[in-house]
């Protein structure tokens, strides 16, 4: 939220990361004031404006979900009228995809697509990112385990035991693509139910490329006996954040199933 203030300046408030500052005060390069500056700079604005931002979140932060990116495109369209003008999908994902830049070096450009477009992506590494519809919405549980785990740590295994064993790590690369495929074509011709094997065959791959860990594993099947049609780790695994697909009646149940098994918080939500 963005509205005008009786104070000079820009105050933000922002109580998930327990942030309550004025803009100056916030180095150049930090998360949010870095969205901000660049809006500035895109609008040519040169004198400040009176305003107070109240940014509140329910998705974890650095849990592989994306956050970042949410809280940019979230935060760009509610203050570009307010210095300039409303902007456009495609100038709202340029400027939240440099923001990811500035914080992640080349990240893929996945979340801030999927996030401005509110639609599901598929990407194949070196091919442009391609945008699909839902065919038939359905429910996902999210578990997180509270563990807040470095991708690049786990990327960095996962390439040394590329290195050490080729041609079983790519085997695997393969299968991961050949479901992410399937995946696509279920979503698109809306059935969902079929995903829940996937889920759980995915799961496994990673499991074998040494990129879950035992909390993701517990919730993971936690989620299944709890009636859940498949359950994965998501992001870089190690910790973080594991999904569940589950009949909508049966959501809630799973999803207090997870907090049983430790999870920190769990988010139910429809995919459409």
């Amino acid at each position: 939220e963005v509205v005008d203030s009786p104070r000079a300046g820009i105050f933000i408030h922002a109580p998930g990361i327990d942030l309550h500052a004025e803009l100056d005060s916030l180095p150049p390069a930090h998360p949010i004031a870095s969205v901000i500056l660049k809006l500035f700079q895109l609008f040519g604005t040169s004198q400040t404006p009176n305003l107070e931002i109240n940014i509140t979140s329910t998705i974890p932060v650095a849990s592989g979900l994306g956050s970042g990116a949410a809280v940019s495109a979230a935060l760009i369209r509610a203050l570009a009228p307010h210095v300039g003008y409303p902007l456009t999908n495609e100038q709202v994902n340029e400027l939240v995809y440099e923001i990811e830049k500035l914080h992640h070096g080349t990240p893929s450009g996945i979340d801030n697509t999927v996030i401005t477009y509110a639609r599901p992506v598929y990407f194949i590494k070196g091919k442009p990112i391609e945008t699909f519809t839902v065919g038939k919405p359905f429910t996902i549980v999210i578990g997180d385990t509270g563990i807040s785990a470095p991708t690049k740590e786990s990327v960095g295994d996962v390439r040394r035991l590329w290195l050490r064993d080729q041609f079983f790590t790519e085997n695997i690369f393969n299968e991961i693509a050949q479901i992410a495929l399937i995946a696509r074509r279920s979503i698109e011709s809306g059935k969902p139910e079929l995903l829940g094997e996937l889920m759980d065959q995915n799961h496994a791959l990673l499991q074998s490329l040494t990129v879950s860990s035992p909390e993701l594993d517990h919730l993971v099947q936690s989620a299944r006996k709890a009636g859940a049609l498949g359950a994965k780790l998501s992001g870089g695994g190690r910790g973080g954040n594991m999904i569940a697909l589950a009949e909508q009646a049966s959501a809630e149940s799973v999803a207090a199933a997870l907090m049983s098994a430790g999870a920190r918080q769990t988010i139910i939500t429809e995919i459409s």
